[in-house]
């Protein structure tokens, strides 16, 4: 007779579950997440400038956030010169660039932000 080894029917199934990871959260660097906070809180002056720096313009976690925050910023800027000479209109663009530092803090925090039509453009563009 060949002895098989006892099995235990109650021990739990060793699963191999490894959560999903973020395909750039590797590659998110402090210096990163600090050019994205910079892209938005001065936008659109420091996105253009990101465009000229070979090596933070191919960063992934920099470009998602570059092009999404020179669209806001030229938005800002437009809405500003259109609607920015009464006192009661101004605070729109107030509101919009309180919205922008925001999605800097939440880029600083290693988040990628998702705003509704310009994230969309984007992609469909493939700008980010």
């Amino acid at each position: 007779m060949s002895e098989e080894p006892e099995t235990n029917d109650f021990e739990p199934e060793t699963n191999n579950f490894e959560p999903e990871i973020n395909e750039f959260e590797s590659e998110i660097t402090s210096d990163d997440k600090l050019w994205v906070l910079l892209t938005y809180v001065l936008s659109p002056l420091v996105p253009i400038i990101i465009l000229f720096l070979e090596d933070k313009k191919n960063r992934p976690f920099i470009k998602a956030h570059n092009i999404q925050a020179l669209i806001l910023g030229l938005v800002n800027v437009i809405l500003w010169s259109v609607v920015g000479w009464t006192v009661v209109l101004s605070c729109v663009p107030l509101l919009l660039w309180v919205y922008m530092v925001y999605l800097g803090i939440q880029g600083y925090q290693g988040k990628y932000v998702n705003i509704p039509v310009i994230s969309d453009f984007a992609k469909n563009q493939g700008w980010s």
